[in-house]
């Protein structure tokens, strides 16, 4: 009786252990609070009834911007044994002090290097210990390299990689002769003794595969590997019809961090589009393992399940941000689950054990009439449940109507696109994305409670155009080398009149009034926010699209100019997309009825939709009677147990939280930038703080360098 009695304590204490572990939600020690990535607080200091009072506490600048507004910093940060550490636009770790913002140290991962690291976007970070606790590290990415810092002092961990850090382009199954832009923007997980990343990668034909690798977390060595993109004899081999494909096809990364249930050890991870991204007729198949949910053993990388969400994408639906692992109860049983949001604007909430949907997802035909060489696929799984968060038709009647003028000018724009059903195959004649290409659902993911079940995310509500043209030329006569080049490698984003679209896509005329030729170059070869690194492309290419873009190549009379480009069988596409073209009118607001962003709640137990408010203002607008319109927006939610979203995320320069229930805004506060970036919360001494990195740089805002830390003032802590 006795021994039985030990036994039942045993496995009470065991369990309670377990659960504590799993469901302590009262920290921020990893990138969206927890690696079930529920961007979730079991805090509630700071409350419905309080938040009012809520003030600013302390600000940190890192002293990293970018004068011409295009550095960003979109950092969510953690807090480690009373550290917070962050990151700044050039990459730098900071370590504050959480009560005032005070810097204890910084690592500058350029420090020894002759080529310095430009601008960049860090999204967060990981961090590990050893069961004493001696040994304490961060590891964050800086361009195509993963860190290893010492989180007491700021050192590099000598013993980590190559004298604390180790190149992410080695070690990725592949040829030696390829080379290709690669990002660690994103941080990955950390299970027991293994580092799990992701990458970042170039979108045109020239991309790496986006192969996930674990690497031990003291020697950086590499421990596994997972093959998105299948080789022969493993799963998934046979969707692509080019047997080759492996070779020759890149992309089908994780771009958007993942998520760990700790207890089964099994990681999630969401992926892109393979490569290119919008013509297939070099990828024919469903291209496992792009834009799937893939369930690996996160101790060997062994494939357990998959979903792929879209087949042979050619709309750059990438899976945007790490699925949130929940328990909802469906049919009054309790289900181990995991909720995936789309660019699309879905939620496909599958039973994380083995990979079937809860609610019914059925295989939708969708239009087949497609660009000569590409063969569409004959289907898409559209979920009935949960509802939508986002629109899911642009139709004449959802033109804005902000005045009749514009009306009218929209109108006539409109009516020359094609085609305006969803899933219609990439054409000439055009069709509408809508949402757009950055979704919908974005980066900044999804908050869900974890007492209601409630999933929390904001939506950008935005039409583009997608029109495809035949590839220009790379090379032959009547085309510059350096315009060859350009053609090549900028044309997808910054179109053929050097345009641009947006902020997001710069205009390219008129460079050389900037740059000279080093500056290009430095920007060219290290990248610059959501711009690539080209550093793989040859010397001589690069030193003739210079030439082009800074109009000296008229007189260019080098060898250089003799250049053609090097054509391969990963470039041979026959067409392009005209670019990331945004359906605005002619101030520049987008082309749709209101709202254009917007914050949602879905019920993940019953699928419903309950509630959508607009996300952002211009107060233009609002003085013109058009009242709150909401706004496009980047960077993701915080719920918390006071009853409480907290948001920022908009071009307007402000941070509100509204509340849980009703949706209703209960407070905002204006920062010194935009904060494109996620919350955090974290509680010292007794007292509850909220912070956000305000970089800006996006959406026409200008940059910042600073966090920002809210607290209430009565509230003291030690």
């Amino acid at each position: 009786m006795k021994t039985l009695f030990l036994l039942v304590l045993s496995i009470i204490i065991f369990s309670s252990c377990s659960n504590s572990v799993s469901d302590d939600y009262s920290g921020w020690a990893n990138y969206g609070g927890t690696k079930d990535a529920n961007r979730y607080s079991s805090l509630d200091q700071i409350n419905v009834e309080n938040v009012k009072e809520l003030k600013e506490a302390w600000v940190f600048n890192t002293g990293d911007k970018d004068t011409a507004n295009r550095s960003e910093m979109q950092c969510n940060p953690i807090v480690i044994d009373g550290t917070l550490y962050v990151t700044s636009s050039k990459l730098k770790l900071f370590a504050l002090d959480p009560v005032s913002g005070k810097q204890k140290w910084v690592f500058d991962p350029s420090e020894n290097l002759t080529e310095k690291i430009g601008f960049g976007i860090n999204r967060g970070l990981m961090y590990w210990q050893d069961e004493k606790g001696t040994d304490r590290r961060i590891f964050y990415g800086a361009a195509s390299k993963l860190y290893a810092v010492n989180a007491i002092n700021g050192e590099p961990m000598k013993d980590f990689g190559n004298g604390g850090s180790i190149e992410l382009k080695e070690g990725l199954d592949i040829p030696e002769s390829q080379d290709g832009s690669l990002l660690l923007k994103t941080p990955g997980v950390i299970f027991k003794d293994l580092l799990i990343v992701g990458m970042s990668l170039s979108e045109d034909a020239d991309a790496l595969p986006g192969h996930v690798r674990a690497f031990d977390v003291r020697t950086g060595k590499r421990k596994w590997i997972f093959h998105t993109i299948p080789q022969p004899g493993e799963f998934g081999y046979d969707s692509w019809e080019d047997k080759e494909a492996w070779k020759n096809i890149g992309g089908a990364n994780n771009w958007t961090g993942m998520s760990l249930d700790e207890e089964r050890g099994v990681v999630y991870v969401p992926t892109g589009t393979a490569s290119p991204d919008f013509y297939g007729g070099t990828r024919k198949g469903s291209n496992l393992f792009a834009n799937s949910i893939i369930a690996l053993d996160a101790t060997t990388g062994k494939y357990i399940w998959h979903y792929q969400v879209i087949h042979h994408d050619l709309w750059d639906r990438d899976l945007p941000a790490a699925p949130n692992l929940i328990t909802v109860k469906n049919n009054g049983k309790n289900i181990d689950a995991l909720a995936q949001i789309t660019k699309h604007g879905y939620i496909y909430l599958l039973d994380r054990t083995n990979g079937k949907p809860i609610f019914p997802i059925p295989e939708v035909p969708v239009p087949q009439e497609a660009l000569p060489g590409e063969k569409p696929w004959p289907t898409q799984p559209i979920p009935t449940l949960p509802e939508s968060f986002s629109r899911q038709k642009f139709g004449p009647e959802d033109i804005s109507n902000i005045s009749p003028e514009t009306q009218r000018e929209l109108t006539e724009r409109y009516v020359q696109i094609k085609n305006r059903k969803q899933f219609t195959p990439p054409s000439k004649e055009g069709n509408w994305m809508y949402p757009d290409f950055g979704g919908g659902g974005e980066w900044g993911g999804a908050a869900v409670d974890m007492e209601t079940k409630i999933l929390y995310v904001n939506s950008n509500e935005v039409p583009s155009t997608q029109i495809m043209l035949d590839a220009p030329q790379t090379e032959g006569s009547g085309i510059t080398p350096g315009r060859a080049v350009y053609n090549k490698h900028c044309i997808s984003c910054h179109g053929p009149q050097l345009k641009g679209s947006g902020t997001e896509y710069p205009s390219l005329k008129n460079l050389n009034k900037k740059y000279n030729a080093v500056q290009l170059s430095q920007v060219i070869q290290q990248g610059r926010n959501r711009m690539p690194s080209f550093k793989h492309v040859p010397e001589s290419e690069q030193k003739s699209v210079i030439a082009f873009l800074l109009q000296m190549e008229a007189g260019y009379k080098e060898k250089n100019a003799l250049v053609k480009t090097q054509v391969t069988k990963k470039s041979q596409i026959p067409f392009i997309m005209k670019g990331y073209d945004r359906f605005v009118d002619k101030d520049g607001y987008p082309g749709i009825k209101p709202p254009w962003g917007t914050l949602n709640a879905v019920d993940l137990n019953s699928g419903k939709l309950l509630w959508k408010v607009p996300l952002g203002e211009y107060a233009e607008l609002i003085k013109s009677g058009l009242g709150i319109t909401g706004s496009r927006n980047y960077g993701g939610p915080l719920v918390t147990k006071g009853g409480l979203i907290f948001i920022a995320a908009t071009p307007d320069e402000k941070i509100r939280a509204f509340d849980k229930k009703s949706g209703k805004m209960v407070w905002e506060s204006k920062l010194p930038a935009a904060g494109f970036a996620s919350p955090a919360t974290y509680r010292i001494g007794g007292k509850q703080f909220l912070v956000i990195a305000c970089g800006g740089g996006k959406l026409g805002a200008k940059s910042g360098d600073s966090y920002v830390a809210f607290a209430l003032p009565d509230v003291k802590s030690n």
